[in-house]
């Protein structure tokens, strides 16, 4: 994939840690100049030297995805920086504990509406112009099996993740002709800080999680970058609209 990526620029939110981070340094790996966002400063500036002891090249810009200013001057620096956007990861995301649906509060409904969908939305709205001035580009979404099948007691997650996937297919069929191709991801569970946390406070959930999948382990971080930037290689030349499950065979069950 080298080859296919020499010299472009990816932006990824939600960089700061988790996919998002092993996305970044994946691309950066390819020779892709990265702009990497968070909320998280810290987060986002921490994988910037990670790519750049690496030997690559990226930049942060701190974004709120949920502020409409906000994702324009992200898009905007990208531009300003590095002279163009080729592929667009937009993972920036939130999972807020919730309980049955009726339980669930209108302060969760809200938050998880304004990340997760939202969130997608803007960026989509704010990246897509800058793919059709300069002749097209790739987009890939961060969904989750939650936009595939059900989720219990996670309600209201399921349901922005299943409006992931519908702007993702709404997108890909206006934009396909345009030469802008735009998929989605949808993990399982994956090995990240949150789960790890998760899994220190609840033994049994976590055991439960890595049950779950028929592949017999969690995912990794890196098997879901490594989605992201086929995603976005030639390779997938003639795939777009797709909600890609990297989930152990969940699934499949």
């Amino acid at each position: 994939m080298s080859k296919t990526f020499s010299g472009q620029v990816a932006l990824v939110t939600g960089a700061g840690n988790g996919i998002g981070r092993a996305t970044a340094l994946a691309f950066a790996a390819q020779g892709i100049k990265v702009v990497v966002s968070d909320v998280d400063a810290n987060g986002g500036e921490g994988t910037v030297a990670q790519i750049r002891d690496a030997g690559g090249t990226a930049s942060f810009v701190r974004c709120d995805v949920t502020r409409d200013a906000e994702v324009k001057a992200l898009v905007d620096a990208t531009v300003a920086t590095y002279g163009r956007l080729d592929y667009a990861f937009n993972n920036a995301g939130i999972d807020i504990e919730q309980g049955r649906l009726a339980d669930s509060t209108e302060a969760e409904f809200d938050a998880l509406m304004n990340v997760n969908v939202k969130g997608v939305w803007l960026c989509l709205k704010h990246q897509i112009p800058i793919m059709l001035a300069q002749g097209g580009g790739a987009i890939v979404n961060t969904a989750s099996i939650a936009g595939l099948i059900a989720a219990p007691k996670m309600g209201i997650y399921c349901a922005t993740k299943h409006a992931v996937i519908g702007l993702t297919k709404s997108a890909a069929v206006e934009y396909g002709k345009k030469n802008i191709r735009v998929n989605a991801v949808c993990p399982a569970v994956i090995d990240t800080e949150m789960f790890r946390r998760a899994e220190a406070t609840d033994p049994k959930k976590g055991a439960f999680a890595r049950a779950m999948h028929p592949i017999g382990r969690i995912g990794q971080a890196e098997e879901i970058a490594a989605a992201v930037l086929y995603l976005c290689s030639d390779a997938a030349g003639f795939t777009t609209g797709v909600a890609l499950p990297v989930d152990g065979g969940v699934t499949a069950l």
